[in-house]
């Protein structure tokens, strides 16, 4: 049987459309069940409904300052939908551990560098400061520290002479584009 899968999202979605897009072979273990932003005009909750994927608001701003009421409330929908696995591909709120631990070994992130390197955010601005040759994305499983949990899939591309930040983020996403569905696919086939 499929795992059901929620992919939570704030923007644009383009990882979750390769996650769609994948999840569309009948051999792939995963449905994608639910799309959930906390953010109601995120671009990628129209992708999810033109793809026929069922979506939700969970907006965080009524919520203030009370994460906890706002991850309770991301939960009831996780459950009411009978999800197995989340992915967050683009959620910009960061977890709490009562969250993280809750969906311990069921959720995935992906994020745009080789981890350890580079944690956090503006990862192509730091690799090219670094001077770094190869710059990638990672896959992994989410725990209480950011960016720390388990490594699922990783790949990489040469950073070119002349590249900025915007060329090297262009090539690292069509990375992520690529290793996400497979690194899913890993986790719902139970290879992890």
């Amino acid at each position: 049987m499929k795992k059901r899968v929620a992919i939570l999202i704030s923007g644009r979605g383009s990882n979750m459309t390769a996650l769609i897009e994948a999840a569309k072979a009948k051999d792939y273990p995963a449905e994608i069940a639910l799309v959930v932003s906390n953010r109601p005009d995120a671009p990628g909750l129209s992708r999810a409904r033109s793809a026929g994927v069922a979506t939700a608001v969970v907006d965080h701003t009524r919520f203030g300052d009370e994460r906890k009421a706002f991850e309770h409330a991301l939960d009831a929908e996780l459950q009411k939908n009978r999800i197995d696995l989340v992915c967050l591909a683009g959620f910009m709120r960061l977890l709490t551990p009562w969250f993280v631990t809750r969906w311990s070994g069921r959720m995935l992130n992906i994020h745009p560098s080789l981890l350890p390197q580079f944690k956090g955010l503006h990862t192509h601005r730091r690799a090219l400061e670094a001077g770094v040759k190869r710059h990638g994305a990672t896959v992994h499983f989410v725990v209480p520290e950011m960016d720390s949990g388990p490594i699922v899939a990783q790949d990489s591309v040469a950073v070119r002479e002349g590249d900025t930040e915007e060329t090297l983020a262009a090539r690292v996403l069509e990375l992520e584009h690529k290793i996400y569905p497979r690194a899913l696919r890993a986790v719902a086939e139970g290879r992890t």
